[in-house]
């Protein structure tokens, strides 16, 4: 898993390196909304929902940095004003909201000890029928 993570990383600092700086914010938000989704759908059967929420942490400081870059002259209140959804620190722009991998569910697998046939279980009885 370790490996996973900092491949992740490595993409979400690729996306956000200061040579894409002539993107839209709303661009950048899809594509990562996009790629952080499939990576997260892919690792959602496991013991996961921390380290989405560590990736998602670190992908928000990076688009965070990254809008500092674009922005050069920008403070955090400005930042927060512009760029993020009313009261909140979640960073939006047109309609597009930075998700992130942690809105993916986490499914568990169930338990299926119980239908799995084996050598000990008695099939159940046909049921009669009447001829007629």
């Amino acid at each position: 898993m370790k490996e996973a993570v900092q491949s992740i990383k490595d993409k979400v600092k690729a996306k956000t390196h200061r040579s894409t700086l002539y993107q839209d914010l709303d661009e950048l938000v899809l594509s990562l909304n996009r790629m952080l989704r499939g990576w997260a759908n892919y690792f959602r059967h496991g013991v996961s929902k921390d380290m989405f929420n560590a990736i998602d942490s670190f992908t928000w400081r990076c688009v965070a940095n990254w809008i500092f870059r674009k922005h050069s002259r920008l403070s955090r209140q400005e930042m927060r004003r512009r760029f993020c959804l009313p009261g909140t620190w979640k960073i939006a722009y047109d309609g597009r909201e930075l998700t992130g991998a942690a809105s993916v569910k986490v499914v568990r697998y169930r338990y299926r000890g119980h239908t799995i046939p084996n050598a000990w279980t008695v099939p159940e009885p046909a049921a009669a029928t009447t001829g007629g």
